[in-house]
């Protein structure tokens, strides 16, 4: 096998709260994750020349070591010995600094890739020990579905397949620092903790409403202050039919979920004709 291309998913967070933070300034986390079917396509294939090649179709990434692409590469290059040249191609769709894991997931499709086409016999729990060197989203990225994350996000637990809703995903034409979320987060006083628990026992029962009634993210709380139209979209999906709309990660996309494809396709239009958000999609649940 010379050449393999793989399905890199995006991630929604269905619940998020922050319970402490590390004296090394990571943040503890409880999260339920969830894939969905969202998703860039990379391609990792053997090269020509000695080293790392990537190519991308959007000229904003970088292709060098910035690129989590590149370093998971070269992760498994130097653990291996490999000397043969790699290539990756990233076809980029899922939006870039949107809280969807999206530099996460393609890093877990290169090692995946890379694994695979230099037949280095890694299992996905073998590659996920390494995963987390890249970052904390990666090892989640690698196993996919529904999944309760703690620590800074690497300590994960299997959960019961979410159900199978439609879900709508719109991200206003802003990006957010991640860094400056948690920082200001660190100053509030009492931010509104969701309570995960009860989230994942309305996953348990396959209860939507529910589940809804208990979903929350704690980064809103800054977030949200700092961009209104991001809660100006979530009330636009409630409107239009969304059981529940939330930020997901630390933004700024914001998802909703629906019972049935028509309300869907009303929120949708919508949004489109309001201008709030600069991407509209529709995609599903996507498990393990």
């Amino acid at each position: 096998m010379n050449e393999i291309t793989l399905m890199a998913l995006a991630k929604i967070n269905i619940g998020l709260d922050v319970t402490g933070r590390r004296d090394d300034g990571y943040h503890l986390v409880r999260m339920i994750m969830q894939t969905i079917g969202l998703h860039d396509v990379v391609t990792v294939s053997k090269h020509g020349e000695n080293g790392i090649h990537m190519t991308t179709n959007d000229a904003s990434l970088p292709v060098d070591e910035d690129n989590l692409c590149v370093k998971a590469a070269k992760l498994l290059a130097d653990e291996f010995h490999i000397t043969e040249g790699i290539g990756i191609h990233l076809e980029k769709n899922i939006p870039v600094a949107a809280g969807m894991a999206g530099g996460s997931t393609d890093a877990a499709a290169v090692l995946q890739g890379v694994n695979g086409i230099f037949q280095l016999g890694l299992s996905t729990e073998q590659l996920m020990e390494r995963a987390v060197h890249i970052g904390a989203d990666v090892p989640y990225c690698l196993m996919g579905g529904t999944a309760l994350a703690e620590g800074i996000g690497e300590k994960l637990t299997p959960l019961p397949k979410m159900m199978d809703y439609p879900v709508l995903i719109a991200k206003p034409p802003i990006g957010v620092s991640t860094k400056y979320v948690y920082e200001q987060l660190d100053a509030l006083v009492h931010p509104p903790h969701p309570d995960i628990d009860a989230m994942i026992e309305g996953i348990r029962q396959q209860d939507l409403h529910e589940l809804a009634s208990h979903m929350g993210n704690i980064l809103e709380s800054v977030t949200v202050e700092k961009y209104p139209v991001i809660e100006q979209i979530k009330q636009e999906m409630t409107e239009h039919g969304a059981v529940i709309s939330m930020m997901s990660g630390s933004g700024p996309t914001v998802f909703g979920f629906f019972e049935n494809d028509a309300s869907l396709r009303e929120a949708k239009a919508v949004l489109e004709a309001s201008g709030l958000a600069e991407r509209v999609e529709a995609t599903t649940i996507v498990g393990r």
